[in-house]
């Protein structure tokens, strides 16, 4: 499969300008550059300045371009905090000042990192509020007072009913990913929330695509917004720097092709995308099995295990991260260079958001979708919607030479980096151990059997020897010992007279005394 055509330009930053030129405040700025951000990204500056005069506006980026910060720096400057001048002059101190409305729980946690790295030095509160976590942590932060709130719809719903947010002192409100909220069913919500919000508020809206129910939501909700795009209407939709990949691949073949590319040059993190939670479990299993480094992130796992999971990716405890679209936006993590689709996305929008995971602010990347036959209608209609030059995939399998030289793959590389799973090892153990103590359990049970045989011929040689002239005598020297001792006990041996009585009392010993006495 022949590579895409790519961009290599110039970075997408502009270089003759820096976020002080932009009229961002020193405090924030500084943040910024002990973390190495100096130059604006093209949505930033083009962005800030219009918004920092408090302007309603739509901004429209493809993903991974810089939308966070364009929004952040303006939001964070706007607001008052204690030891401001006026912080004291507010209505009512400690309410929130700013809101950022993110359709997912990943999303909101990567937009409240952000901003608490670049207010670090400013020193805002900032409050990440969403589902699945304790209501307690958040309830307690509210009740300090908070200066941004950053949430998903349902949550921030919640602690709206329950009187516990106070949204009607918000100067500046955030929709970011508008059209994932529409996607996800959230537009009821956001309209709630959007009634709880005063009126005279500076309203941001930002976005990849711009479907038209958020235009018309942009119309109902915002003033006169200034409309602001990055780039022409005829640029790409995806981001020019990923080289992009379609193979059409067999179902039980992916898993080998998926372990020769983790073993491609260059490859740093991986993220792979399956469209179910059962199949992101079932391909991180078996990865992991293979012996490479894996974490699954789906909507089985409660959201401590999820929040691990991105934690140790983003930190490379793990540097493969398998997961559903449910982490197909909002994941910012550097180093991302391969995005893998292990099942063809069901739409232009999908297939736009999961490939933006790599090729990040100016990086390239690679990205690799996998095409069932049963996929091949779906893929070219997200193929000409797109414009992308793969309306016949090339049918791909792990020994196809044309996989390796497009990845970088090395001829000899299998699909697996490890010996076999250990357990295999175990279970034959397991299964030979029964044979090991079978031995055992056969001399046991050999003794067992010759316990009985072995007592009848002892007593046959101690018993029958002395015995064998008259079976009449037998009786009588037994009598006698178990009357009393006598000379002859005492001449025939202390040690077999009393092993005859020991032996004999518990069978006979009554019977044979009684006799004795009588006569």
């Amino acid at each position: 499969m022949t590579e895409a055509e790519t961009t290599e330009s110039t970075p997408p930053v502009v270089e003759q300008i820096t976020f002080a030129d932009l009229g961002v405040m020193p405090s924030l700025c500084d943040a910024l550059s002990a973390v190495g951000i100096v130059h604006p990204f093209p949505i930033q500056a083009m962005a800030i300045p219009i918004a920092l005069t408090g302007t309603d506006m739509i901004g429209q980026a493809r993903t991974g371009t810089g939308k966070t910060l364009a929004f952040g720096l303006t939001l964070l400057q706007r607001i008052i905090i204690p030891g401001d001048r006026d912080y004291d002059q507010l209505a009512k101190p400690g309410a929130p000042q700013s809101l950022v409305v993110c359709p997912t729980r990943e999303l909101a946690s990567q937009v409240s990192k952000d901003l608490t790295t670049a207010s670090s030095q400013r020193g805002a509160r900032v409050l990440t509020v969403y589902g699945g976590v304790g209501y307690e942590p958040q309830i307690d932060a509210l009740a300090t007072g908070v200066d941004v709130v950053v949430g998903t719809p349902g949550r921030l719903l919640d602690l709206v009913d329950r009187r516990i947010l106070d949204l009607s002192h918000i100067k500046v409100l955030v929709l970011d990913e508008a059209d994932e909220m529409l996607d996800l069913g959230f537009l009821p919500d956001v309209e709630r929330i959007l009634s709880k919000t005063p009126e005279l508020r500076q309203t941001m809206l930002f976005s990849a695509t711009m479907p038209s129910a958020i235009v018309s939501l942009a119309r109902t909700h915002l003033r006169h917004p200034v409309n602001i795009r990055a780039e022409s209407a005829g640029d790409e939709t995806t981001v020019p720097t990923t080289a992009q990949f379609v193979y059409q691949a067999h179902d039980l073949d992916k898993p080998e092709v998926v372990a020769r590319i983790l073993q491609a040059e260059n490859r740093n993190r991986v993220m792979i995308f399956c469209r179910t939670k059962r199949s992101a479990q079932r391909v991180a299993d078996d990865l992991t099995e293979r012996g490479f480094s894996t974490a699954p992130i789906h909507g089985d796992l409660s959201q401590i295990a999820r929040e691990k999971a991105l934690t140790k990716f983003r930190e490379g405890g793990v540097d493969v991260l398998v997961a559903t679209d449910v982490a197909a936006r909002g994941i910012d993590v550097e180093g991302v260079t391969h995005v893998i689709n292990y099942e063809c996305p069901d739409d232009d929008k999908t297939y736009v958001h999961r490939i933006g995971r790599t090729g990040r602010a100016g990086a390239s990347g690679v990205a690799i979708t996998f095409v069932d036959w049963a996929d091949r209608t779906r893929w070219k209609v997200i193929n000409n919607t797109l414009g992308l030059p793969f309306e016949e995939p090339q049918e791909t399998y792990s020994t196809s030479e044309h996989l390796y030289h497009d990845l970088g793959i090395d001829p000899g590389t299998k699909g697996r980096i490890v010996p076999a799973r250990p357990s295999a090892a175990a279970g034959s153990s397991r299964s030979g151990s029964p044979r090991s103590d079978r031995p055992r359990r056969d001399t046991e049970s050999g003794r067992r059997e010759d316990r009985p045989r072995t007592s009848r011929q002892r007593r046959r040689t101690r018993n029958g020897e002395p015995v064998e002239a008259s079976a009449t005598s037998d009786a009588q020297p037994t009598a006698q010992h178990s009357a009393g001792p006598s000379d002859e006990a005492g001449t025939s041996g202390e040690g077999q007279t009393p092993r005859r009585r020991r032996r004999s009392r518990s069978r006979n010993s009554q019977s044979d005394s009684a006799p004795a006495q009588e006569s």
